[in-house]
């Protein structure tokens, strides 16, 4: 392999915003921002929207999004007259 050609692989923790959940993985992402982990060392984190712990496919309950009525309108716009 060809050297100093590949991004540098290291431990990264993924947090999930929307439900507290974080975990320790490794990434060739990084981040300016760290997190102290569970066995006392800094990581960088990562935020995340969604993750497994959030999403409704993994976890059986549906959100309903609608902001600002934005089906409403559609309805309005496009629906039958």
């Amino acid at each position: 392999m060809k050297e100093n050609i590949h991004p540098k692989y290291q431990p990264v923790v993924f947090q999930d915003l929307s439900s507290d959940f974080a975990f320790l993985t490794r990434s060739t992402m990084s981040s300016k921002e760290t997190v102290k982990w569970e066995d006392g060392n800094e990581y960088p984190v990562i935020k995340l929207d969604i993750s497994s712990h959030s999403h409704p496919f993994y976890t059986g309950k549906q959100k309903t999004l609608d902001v600002g009525g934005r089906v409403d309108k559609f309805r309005q716009r496009y629906g039958k007259k």
